[in-house]
């Protein structure tokens, strides 16, 4: 009962306000949800020893702190097992979050990060990534601005989702992605016999958004709000996924519906 009171208290504060004021001074971080929130003591992920680099110099790397360390943390995983990969980031949020971004509809309260394909050339030479290069079933994507084509590389690629989904900080909600690359990925872990529940987590949370961007150029992350992060103002959305932990019962309108109407139609360059 004490639970359920708290959650009644928690909605009905979210849904009265969505940013920090003084009637709520304990709001901080990701306030609010991805597409009407805001963010407050953002973190950027580190680029130590060469594990992340920008897509842009701009002022959109910043997201919830924890976010922001399960990303470095898994860019680290992907170096410790391939020395010499740089994971391409573009945009997370503003530092200040809040307000449109466009060409995105959410990436406004921190709980979003545009992830860049590891590729190669087609030698199987590891390359950083240039950009947005769309890729098809059979993995091979053209890099207009070089002239060159470039090949998916599959293995660093589920190296980066694997850690994201195995490290309980980062509370991987969806990783919106086309739904041949995800077939890539789940084929090279299944033949592998990779964790059974590492696999089944990535069924669940890949989806090629629609509407949205088929995301066959890169993944989008998005993490769910923690307990102390709901009761600091993160407002819960979407499905809640059977291996994160819950302190509040679900919301009504917490489904998978809402999560994805939440998505931009178009989350390129």
């Amino acid at each position: 009962m004490r639970h359920l009171r708290l959650a009644l208290v928690v909605a009905t504060i979210l849904g009265c306000a969505r940013a920090p004021s003084p009637l709520v001074p304990a709001w901080r971080g990701s306030i609010g949800t991805p597409n009407r929130g805001v963010l407050t003591d953002a973190a950027e992920p580190r680029q130590a020893v060469g594990a992340i680099s920008w897509l842009r110099g701009n002022d959109r790397h910043w997201g919830a702190p924890r976010f922001a360390k399960a990303i470095e943390h898994a860019a680290a995983e992907v170096v410790r097992d391939k020395p010499g990969s740089t994971l391409r980031v573009g945009d997370l949020s503003r530092r200040s979050g809040g307000g449109p971004m466009p060409p995105h509809f959410s990436h406004r309260s921190g709980v979003d990060a545009d992830l860049l394909f590891y590729v190669t050339t087609l030698d199987s030479l590891p390359v950083d990534s240039p950009g947005f290069v769309h890729f098809g079933a059979d993995g091979i994507g053209r890099d207009e601005g070089r002239s060159r084509w470039l090949r998916l590389d599959v293995e660093r690629e589920w190296l980066l989702v694997k850690a994201l989904l195995e490290d309980a900080d980062a509370r991987i909600q969806w990783i919106f992605v086309s739904d041949v690359v995800g077939a890539l990925l789940l084929d090279w872990a299944i033949a592998r016999d990779d964790s059974t529940e590492t696999i089944r987590r990535a069924r669940e949370v890949m989806r090629q958004p629609k509407p949205g961007g088929v995301h066959d150029d890169h993944i989008h992350v998005r993490t769910a709000c923690s307990p102390e992060e709901t009761t600091a103002g993160c407002e819960p959305a979407g499905p809640r996924r059977p291996w994160l932990g819950y302190d509040l019962p679900p919301l009504a309108e917490s489904d998978e519906d809402l999560a994805l109407d939440l998505m931009e139609p178009m989350d390129g360059p």
